[in-house]
């Protein structure tokens, strides 16, 4: 009886596989692609997409603490201030202690903050609509959504 030989197992063949299934490649190689299709397009406001997801985030938010606004973002209250920094070195967040708790910090957008992500949401606008053309915005929000299931809690 003659056996088949079982092709070797390669890295390559191993990396290949790993590649074509592997939702975090996939995710993130998604994420680069539209953050760079969008960054060319509010590339006059000096700002990241990045720095005005963030800003968005501060302007929407309804508990301005930096412990809430770490949770919305999915950071944790180090990287959220060290991603701060940069914006409130450039004047456009403000942080300061919670009245009556110095131990809790809130931040906002200042003038000078409010009138940037003002110009770079006029800039996101027609962007957006031309990448919801491309791609559907429900598909990223249900991504979203489902990852929420990673979360540890």
């Amino acid at each position: 009886m003659e056996r088949k030989l079982q092709p070797p197992k390669s890295l390559r063949r191993d990396a290949t596989a790993a590649l074509a299934v592997c939702t975090g490649y996939h995710a993130r190689l998604a994420a680069r692609r539209v953050t760079q299709f969008l960054e060319q397009r509010i590339a006059g406001t000096g700002l990241s997409l990045a720095q005005m997801g963030l800003m968005a985030l501060v302007a929407s938010a309804e508990d301005d603490t930096l412990g809430a606004l770490a949770e919305r973002a999915g950071v944790d209250q180090s990287t959220l201030s060290r991603n701060l920094r940069g914006l409130e070195s450039a004047g456009l967040v403000e942080i300061a202690g919670v009245e009556g708790d110095l131990r809790r910090r809130a931040v906002w957008l200042t003038e000078a903050g409010a009138r940037r992500l003002e110009a770079a949401l006029a800039l996101w606008r027609p962007a957006h609509a031309e990448l919801a053309r491309l791609i559907d915005p429900a598909l990223a929000r249900r991504l979203a959504k489902a990852s929420e299931a990673l979360i540890a809690k």
